[in-house]
């Protein structure tokens, strides 16, 4: 008998590749001390793997990509927030909250389960 969580259009090597996943999360945390650049490859890796994963895969890379856009949103509003003073407080913040979802979203690969919430801003 077949398993039907498994995607007939996707390889069957594919199915259960958590490798290229998980490098995205590593290159998101990286992010934090490369300036954002490594966050911003993950971002074009997820992009170009979430048309061809299987669907359990599809919701990660989707909260992947999700993660640097808000990411990128939070960031830009902290640091033209730095000048009052705000903003010092919120840049660590923002990296905390990128490491927590990572982290979390790595757990959930490692399991192989989809991401349940991949669309939310939190976890």
């Amino acid at each position: 008998m077949t398993d039907p969580t498994l995607d007939p259009a996707v390889p069957p090597r594919l199915q259960d590749d958590k490798t290229l996943p998980g490098v995205v999360y590593g290159l998101h945390i990286a992010g934090l001390v490369t300036g954002g650049l490594t966050t911003l490859i993950g971002a074009i890796i997820a992009y170009v793997s979430r048309k061809d994963a299987a669907e359990w895969l599809a919701s990660h890379y989707e909260f992947q990509i999700r993660t640097f856009w808000l990411a990128l949103l939070f960031g830009v509003v902290a640091l033209l927030l730095t000048p009052v003073g705000i903003g010092v407080v919120l840049l660590p913040a923002v990296g905390i909250w990128v490491v927590v979802r990572c982290v979390v979203g790595l757990s959930n690969l490692l399991k192989g389960q989809p991401y349940p919430t991949p669309k939310n801003w939190m976890l």
